[in-house]
């Protein structure tokens, strides 16, 4: 048996020991090839290849973010005048020879496949297998022979592999980890990742001709007319903005806006000679507006009812909550000043500001969603914006027992207690729907109290008659007329309020409400961050000695224990489901222990095909100690709501 077949035989050992897609046979005959001569053959192979693995990361690392968006010319000038730094830098000698070899590569490191440009290249290779950074393979001409060409290590294989996934209009990554693709010349492409297989593999069918040329150029057609329709994007706006400044009436007048926007794209496009499609045209218009009257790329996501969350980690990386999972989208800023400047059209009508003195800030929409802004130096990826939307119609009761949050016999037990002027906290992680569920408590109050508000950020949204917002202000840029969230709450008791709800307790207000709620103010809701309900009232009587009142320990608690008398714990599940965990009554004190007992509970009891939590809120079969007060108040509550359910 010849070298070369024990070789093959050996190479094949090692594919089917990777879990490497094997190759089909290649003949009876295996029959060594011998390749014309080219540079790579007539020079030193193991220095060659020490150069190149020595050179990719500085070479690489030197060129722009966009290189492979860049023109081939305008790459080859980079990559040239980067290999001869480098080279110069390290104090290595090359042949002209070498350093021609090594531009080559470094060129195919940037705009094409790396190590596999040269195979997919050769018209006489029908075939490229792949069985790990140092095992390649190729047919030709009917033989196959083991090539002297390798990748650098492992992720810069998986790296390859993602690019011509990218190519042919798929992805491969730990999520999908595979890749079986046909290509419109007859290619085949193959690909398998870690964790399906110990090491990255790869097989590529082909013809004469390589099969991702069209592909590429395919792509690099739709880039320049992505650059052109940016650059007409670019002109249109700034004409826009020069004639909103000229006349601000304009932006008022949204058809008037329309009108000059329509008379500006003939004129841009004309001078152009480009033509463009209506949906082209369309899409522009769109932009353009947000761009001009809204908040640029996030506008779309604004408008997407299914959004819930919006979170921008820097000016490329656009993240969203939909039905409770998160995922990624292709929105995109320009650059971090276009992201600053959207970030500046949110804060300036609030007289709020973001700066290196101050890199964060918390704000809020004009349909009261929540936005939290953090910008350099404490961001290091950008500035960082997370959006948390509000619904335009606030959520009832009734969305919340259809989306499973609560139980219809919950949500009358809650109904009577605000309404019976019981004393609520709501606790639970961030994310688990506390405001959403405070607001839709506070839609219980009758209409004809007065009610009044504390906020860090406006967020709630009460649609009584009679309701006083106040709203937290930081200090000034001078550092003086910061107004907190305790003082508004001492503030607030002057205002003969009927009801006081604090949207969140951070700190020292704790004390505040508390005193409150123990001097005649009933009916007072708030929420805090807690896990479980026993959590939330240590965490409560750390935040009354925050207060800095200098009270014992067991002084605090009994002033929770006369103030608070129902605590509502809920949580985000596992699959992106808000769900209530408990309603649990505070009972009383035994020692220096606060005495709690369950009414509701949540029994999960596993999970379905679709990976989503399966249980239900079930009553404890304990009737709370505030029922009767519920009763004397007017509520007409059955006490069999309170009945544990049968054990089947």
């Amino acid at each position: 048996m010849s070298l070369l077949r024990r070789l093959h035989q050996v190479g094949r050992g090692q594919e089917r020991q990777s879990g490497a897609v094997p190759t089909k046979p290649l003949g009876d005959e295996v029959r060594q090839v011998t390749p014309p001569p080219h540079d790579f053959e007539q020079m030193d192979q193991e220095r060659i290849t020490n150069l190149k693995r020595q050179l990719m990361d500085p070479v690489l690392e030197s060129l722009p973010p966009n290189a492979e968006q860049l023109s081939a010319l305008a790459v080859r000038n980079l990559v040239e005048s980067s290999v001869n730094e480098t080279l110069s830098k390290e104090a290595i000698t090359v042949s002209p020879e070498e350093r021609r070899f090594l531009i080559e590569e470094m060129v195919n490191e940037v705009r094409g496949l790396g190590p596999l440009e040269r195979l997919v290249n050769d018209p006489l290779v029908t075939r490229i297998a792949v069985n790990g950074p140092d095992d390649i393979w190729i047919e030709k001409m009917g033989a196959t022979e083991k090539v002297p060409l390798g990748f650098v290590n492992e992720d810069h294989l998986t790296r390859m592999i993602g690019r011509i996934a990218q190519l042919v209009g798929s992805r491969v990554d730990q999520r999908v980890p595979m890749l079986d693709k046909a290509l419109p010349s007859g290619a085949r492409v193959r690909a398998r990742i870690p964790p399906v297989v110990p090491v990255p593999t790869l097989i590529i069918d082909k013809g004469p001709e390589n099969p991702f040329t069209k592909l590429m150029e395919e792509g690099d057609r739709q880039r320049w007319r992505a650059d052109t329709l940016e650059d007409l994007r670019q002109t249109l706006q700034d004409r826009l903005m020069t004639e909103v400044e000229r006349d601000p009436a304009v932006s008022e007048d949204r058809d008037r806006l329309v009108r000059l926007l329509e008379e500006a794209f003939d004129q841009e496009a004309a001078a152009r000679r480009l033509a463009l499609s209506r949906a082209e045209r369309g899409r522009l218009q769109i932009e353009l507006m947000d761009e001009i009257l809204g908040l640029g790329p996030l506008e779309p996501l604004l408008r997407d009812r299914e959004i819930t969350e919006i979170m921008v980690n820097g000016p490329e990386q656009v993240y969203v909550e939909r039905r409770g999972k998160i995922v990624p989208t292709a929105a995109r800023f320009r650059d971090a000043g276009h992201l600053i400047r959207i970030i500046d059209r949110i804060l300036t009508p609030l007289g709020k500001r973001v700066d290196e003195r101050t890199p964060m800030v918390d704000a809020r929409l004009p349909d009261g969603s929540r936005v939290n802004v953090a910008i350099p130096p404490i961001a290091l990826n950008g500035p960082v914006v997370t959006i948390r939307k509000f619904s335009s119609e606030p959520f009832t009761i009734h969305d919340l027992v259809t989306m499973g949050t609560l139980t219809q016999e919950v949500a009358q037990f809650l109904m009577a207690a605000v309404q019976g002027k019981l004393n609520i906290l709501i606790s639970g992680g961030t994310g688990s729907g506390k405001t959403t569920t405070l607001n839709v408590l506070s839609s219980f109050i009758p209409n004809d109290e007065r009610i009044i508000t504390i906020e860090d950020t406006a967020e709630l949204q009460l649609r009584q008659e009679h309701v006083v917002r106040l709203e937290a202000r930081p200090p000034n840029i001078e550092g003086v007329g910061e107004v907190t969230i305790r003082d508004l709450v001492r503030n607030a008791l002057r205002m003969r309020p009927d009801r006081i709800i604090v949207g969140e307790c951070r700190g020292g207000e704790a004390f505040d409400m508390l005193q409150a709620m123990n001097t005649g103010h009933e009916g007072g809701m708030t929420t805090i961050h807690a896990n479980n309900p026993r959590e939330a009232l240590s965490r409560l009587a750390n935040m009354v000695l925050m207060a800095e009142m200098d009270l014992p320990l067991r002084a605090v608690r009994e002033q929770i224990v006369g103030g608070l008398d129902l605590i509502m714990h809920q949580q985000r599940m596992r699959d992106g489901s808000r769900r209530v965990m408990q309603v649990t009554e505070i009972v009383g004190m035994e020692g220096e222990t606060i005495l709690l007992q369950d009414i509701f509970v949540f029994q999960v009891s596993g999970t379905d095909q679709f990976g989503r939590v399966q249980g239900r809120l079930v009553a404890t079969g304990i009737r709370p100690r505030c029922y009767e007060k519920l009763i004397e108040r007017g509520s007409r509550l059955s006490p069999t709501l309170f009945q544990a359910p049968k054990e089947e």
